[in-house]
């Protein structure tokens, strides 16, 4: 079914603008629309689709490119799209990189035919050789998936809301006014916010545009309870203008009517004080911009359509519009239509069971807003009268310096929430900034409290004089307000661009967001981390989970900035001696105890270690020593357990058939970790992973290639294709983690690495003790039973080699059945070693320099050398075949005769 034709939607040709960057070999021509003429060597079908698309010869060029070396010879069994659909992805893409799109979004996707969900679903399948997608293209997309979802949520809520205000008589004014107040919204959300992600706030100045235009109609227009919330002045019928001369009425400033506000904000969930402010700071500055702050009528729908109409095509977005028509354009996967808003319902057979019903984005965010705002409700933003006493009680009374730091910050959060949220949303930042400063005064106290029982002291002047606790715990309790406002999704760890992402628009206020704003080092904020979660014990599962992923952001790359303090006090680790180290590898297989709190960390190196003496390597030398870093030590000792599980998660993926490479690519990784640190410096971790895996597949002669270890590192979780394509290599240059590892990687390493290869390798470090997670969900007792547990489920996708335990999966209670059986997981074995094969000798076209290079025909893209016939890895397969087989056989007889499971 064709799209539906809209006048917004058909493609108009016009001169392109300047300012154009090159963003292929044709720069040249990156500035010139398309002449036909110089194409005859491409498809017709496909110079005219780029025509169509006015793109300029240079992106015609760059998309036939693309075409022709990655998307043609990919399998279409993957990609069910038609060539037209191919070929518009491949210009949109190479239009992205060259800075020269000429079309709106939404007019790209009538001529295409792609929805926003097919478009990104095809764009992310399209990077199946690695390579194929820069990370422009990628930000891009990920910015218009973001927009997409977040129009689409507000768009749910607003039509849910509008059959709750608006009567269903006449139907065509029913129409007018839905029509007229989304448009009025499109056009305040885009014209003064400046986050497109920022759900709260849009939700918030969307209650405004319909308290606008809600007490502006009949009262046989409303229902109940809008009817009677609409006060007596504004149901009296509005004076008609004339539309002619609009001028002539006098304009009065916009007044809010409180009562019919209150109801709106009690239908949404919403606080009063924070949407009445951004009525008064950005919905009637933008009533005032476009003329209708002393309109007592309905506004023109003419008039608000054109101003739209003008905003979305110089963003080239997509047309949100066309949610109104239910445009195919703006039709969401089969699974996202049932997102509506939903309340939680009474089974129909037991009146006191309650089902939980999955809920919408924005009824989480304000259910998120309003517990935060109960569990404060008790705390000021002054200190209490107990953390008073605790100041009083210093020798040096911290009382002046916490208040004018407070006020400070105060500032400098509310200009920079301003710059990243819209000019007119300083107010908004205040308010936000005053809720951390009550949680702040309250995780005080409780650490407080904590500290004078565990220490029978009450004079903490060292830690309260300590500018740099002060300032981090500050952070971390505006960090849980922004994460209950805006999401818990991260940026980029700060790990893009320079690892300081500092030239991207500042539009985002996720974290690490909050360290730029109080240039606060990631290394002394994650000390707080801890001791904040457990002195705040009404934190909800989903924060702490935010700020136990914001510490493994931390330790994997903020924490390795180039100007981060972590390298001083690694440094003077080094220079005490080998018996300082920052974690010793003679303990990592020792569970993480620890008693230490935000008090030893941050007065750290102070303090003598209270670490258990099972974590000292030797006796004190002679004459003792310097106090140990505990924060430096601590923070090892996370930071092993953390590299030892990603290891791990990527070696489940690819070399489960090697168990005993394991244990030696961890050594090599502790290794460089504690050793080679200068390795980490503005890089991530995961790159040493990556390198470390390489490393000891290719000394062991295993038949594991680059492009294999990127592919299975793109499905892990929380994973970023920058982390693989934009490595540093040296003094600002970056190139990808090929290049990285053979020009320094291997350069550094290689003396340690040939170690492996020989008769008598370096002894192997102990695994890390992986203690259970905190944050993880624990067995839960099954209700009027005495020992019966139910755990998270857990996913039973496999990798692609499976060990011979998890290769056959048995329910308890049913026998294995006859022979026949056991053929058809022999069957299922050489059916998944043939994959894995198939999978390991495939390759892709060598890229040049700039692009990440990968293998071909056996040669490996690392160091040039070439594999001999079929690869090893293959060939132990095959060895193991029939020795797999008879275990399998022979435990299974065993089992059947030990094993009588209760039930």
């Amino acid at each position: 079914m064709p799209p539906k034709k809209r006048s917004s939607g058909t493609p108009q040709k016009k001169e392109l603008k300047g300012n154009m960057k090159s963003g292929s070999p044709d720069s040249s021509d990156n500035t010139v629309l398309l002449t036909p003429e110089r194409h005859k060597d491409k498809e017709s079908a496909f110079v005219c689709l780029s025509e169509e698309l006015q793109v300029t010869n240079a992106t015609c060029d760059h998309a036939w490119r693309i075409w022709e070396k990655e998307i043609r010879p990919m399998d279409k069994a993957n990609m069910p799209y038609s060539y037209r659909q191919l070929w518009g992805a491949c210009l949109f893409v190479a239009g992205i990189e060259g800075d020269s799109t000429s079309l709106t979004f939404t007019e790209f996707q009538k001529v295409v035919g792609l929805s926003v969900k097919q478009f990104s679903s095809l764009v992310r399948k399209m990077d199946v050789n690695v390579d194929t997608i820069s990370p422009k293209v990628d930000i891009a997309v990920t910015r218009l998936e973001k927009k997409y979802d977040v129009t689409m949520a507000l768009y749910q809520r607003f039509v849910k809301t509008c059959e709750k205000i608006f009567a269903e008589p006449d139907k065509a004014k029913r129409k007018e006014l839905l029509e007229s107040s989304w448009t009025m919204f499109l056009l305040a959300k885009g014209t003064f916010l400046q986050m497109e992600d920022d759900l709260v706030i849009a939700f918030q100045l969307l209650l405004c545009v319909l308290e606008f235009f809600t007490k502006r109609c009949m009262p046989s227009e409303l229902q109940s309870p809008y009817k009677s919330a609409v006060s007596a002045s504004t149901l009296s019928p509005p004076t008609r203008t004339s539309r002619r001369n609009p001028g002539k009425a006098k304009p009065r400033p916009p007044v809010m009517d409180m009562q019919l506000l209150e109801t709106l904000c009690k239908e949404g969930d919403c606080n009063v004080d924070e949407v009445r402010n951004v009525y008064q700071s950005t919905f009637c500055a933008f009533l005032d911009s476009v003329g209708f702050s002393g309109l007592q009528e309905l506004p023109p729908m003419e008039t608000i359509s054109k101003q739209y109409e003008e905003l979305y095509h110089k963003n080239r977005d997509f047309d949100a519009r066309l949610f109104l028509v239910d445009d195919e354009t703006l039709s969401p996967n089969k699974t996202e239509v049932t997102k509506v808003e939903m309340t939680p319902r009474k089974n129909q057979y037991e009146e006191d069971v309650i089902f939980p019903v999955p809920q919408t984005p924005i009824r989480a965010a304000m259910n998120s807003i309003h517990q935060l705002r109960v569990d404060l409700n008790s705390t000021s933003d002054q200190p209490s009268s107990n953390l008073q006493v605790y100041f009083k009680n210093c020798t040096v009374d911290p009382s002046e310096d916490i208040t004018k730091r407070v006020e400070e910050l105060s500032q400098v959060f509310s200009q920079r929430f301003a710059q990243a949220a819209g000019q007119r949303c300083e107010g908004l930042g205040g308010k936000r900034f005053s809720l951390g400063v009550q949680l702040y005064n309250k995780v005080m106290e409780s650490m407080l409290k904590s500290e004078e029982k565990r220490l029978s002291v009450q004079n903490f002047s060292k830690l309260l004089n300590n500018a740099v606790f002060h300032t981090s715990l500050l952070a971390c309790a505006l960090e849980v307000v922004l994460a209950t406002y805006v999401g818990n999704s991260l940026k980029n760890g700060g790990f893009g661009r320079g690892c300081g992402a500092s030239d991207s628009t500042e539009t985002d206020l996720c974290f690490p967001w909050i360290l730029d704003v109080f240039k606060l080092h990631a290394f002394d904020f994650y000390k707080v981390i801890e001791s904040f979660i457990k002195a705040e014990p009404t934190l909800k599962h989903d924060i702490m989970k935010h700020l136990e992923h914001c510490e493994h952001v931390i330790m994997e790359s903020l924490a390795w900035r180039a100007d981060s303090p972590l390298f001083d006090h690694l440094r003077q680790s080094r220079e005490e001696g080998p018996g300082e180290q920052a974690e010793p590898p003679a303990t990592l297989n020792q569970p993480l105890h620890h008693n230490h709190t935000a008090a030893d960390l941050y007065l750290s190196p102070v303090r003598p270690s209270r670490q258990p003496p099972a974590t000292e390597v030797e006796p004190p030398a002679p004459g003792g020593r310097p106090p140990r870093s505990n924060s430096l030590s601590l923070f090892y000792k996370k930071l092993y357990r953390m590299a030892y599980l990603r290891l791990k998660m990527l070696f489940s993926h690819l070399l489960t058939s090697h168990p005993e490479l394991e244990p030696v690519i961890w050594t090599l990784l502790q290794h460089t970790l504690q050793n080679e640190y200068e390795l980490m410096r503005d890089r991530h971790l995961d790159q040493l992973i990556m390198s470390a895996m390489y490393a000891i597949c290719k000394v062991k002669n295993v038949d594991l290639h680059f492009k294999t270890i990127v592919t299975a590192y793109k499905k892990l979780p929380n994973t970023n294709q920058e982390t693989f394509k934009h490595v540093l290599i040296r003094d600002g240059q970056y190139d990808s983690i090929i290049v990285f590892y053979n020009l320094v990687f291997m350069q550094r390493l290689k003396t340690n690495i040939l170690q492996y290869s020989s008769p008598r390798p370096p002894p192997l470090s102990p695994i890390p003790h992986i203690p259970c997670s905190p944050y993880k969900n624990s067995p839960l007792r099954v209700p009027g039973s005495n020992n019966v547990y139910v755990s998270p489920l857990k996913s039973r996708m496999s990798p692609v080699v499976m060990t011979p335990r998890s290769r056959i999966l048995v329910s308890i209670g049913e026998s294995f059945g006859s022979a026949d059986k056991f053929q058809k997981i022999n069957q299922m074995v050489s059916s998944t070693d043939r994959s894995l094969k198939r999978s390991l000798e495939g390759g892709s076209t060598p890229k040049p320099l700039k692009r990440l290079r990968f293998d071909m025909d056996g040669q490996d893209e690392a160091d040039g050398s070439k594999t001999s016939g079929e690869s090893t890895l293959i060939q132990k397969l095959a060895e193991m075949s029939s020795t797999r087989t008879r275990m399998q056989e022979q435990k299974l007889k065993e089992e059947s005769v030990k094993e009588h499971p209760e039930t």
